[in-house]
């Protein structure tokens, strides 16, 4: 007589998290071999999307520091070439790491939401979703128009021996405008990670 097999099926269950109010979806596999007879959680949507969003905030977050850091060691060599190359590095940086972290903070955040039934309008989700936005805003109104133009000048004085006052100027305002669109997001992370307002 032969041993009779479970198919081999993937199916879906899901499980609440009663803190949050979420619904998490998981894909169930059957057990290897050997194992106690049930299904094993394959992987939960919650976990992935949430994964998404942290590896997001940790790239933005830790590109705008990062970036506004080794920005102002190179401000402080006074080097027209070291400071040219220093923004040209800005603006790719913010390419890829910095518009890199938005879209996959936007994908994991709200992929979760909806995915899981959470409401936008939660006060933890509002007062988050607020600060990131309050970032953006300065960042859109303020310093990318500050960082083009800074990014223009350089290309000038790349093999000038001094710097024009304009650049300081700009680099003044886009260090100060920079520091303050740090701190939303810096804010939010308390109100996601303990999800309290």
């Amino acid at each position: 007589m032969s041993e009779q097999r479970a198919p081999n099926i993937s199916r879906y269950s899901s499980f609440t998290l009663p803190e949050h109010d979420v619904n998490v979806v998981y894909i169930m596999r059957p057990r290897r071999r050997g194992c106690d007879a049930g299904a094993e959680p394959a992987m939960d949507s919650y976990s992935v999307l949430k994964t998404f969003h942290v590896i997001g905030v940790v790239l933005f977050l830790g590109n705008i520091i990062v970036t506004g850091w080794w920005k102002t060691m190179a401000d402080m060599t006074r080097s027209p070439a070291i400071i040219a190359f220093a923004q040209r590095q800005v603006t790719l940086t913010d390419w890829v790491f910095t518009a890199g972290g938005i879209l996959l903070i936007l994908a994991g955040g709200i992929g979760n939401a909806l995915l899981h039934g959470m409401a936008l309008t939660t006060p933890w989700m509002l007062a988050g979703n607020a600060l990131f936005t309050a970032s953006g805003v300065i960042w859109v109104a303020i310093l990318i128009p500050l960082q083009i133009r800074l990014a223009r000048l350089t290309r000038d004085f790349r093999t000038a021996d001094a710097l024009p006052a304009a650049y300081w100027r700009m680099e003044r305002l886009w260090l100060g405008f920079g520091l303050l669109a740090i701190l939303p997001p810096t804010a939010a992370i308390p109100l996601m990670v303990f999800k309290v307002v």
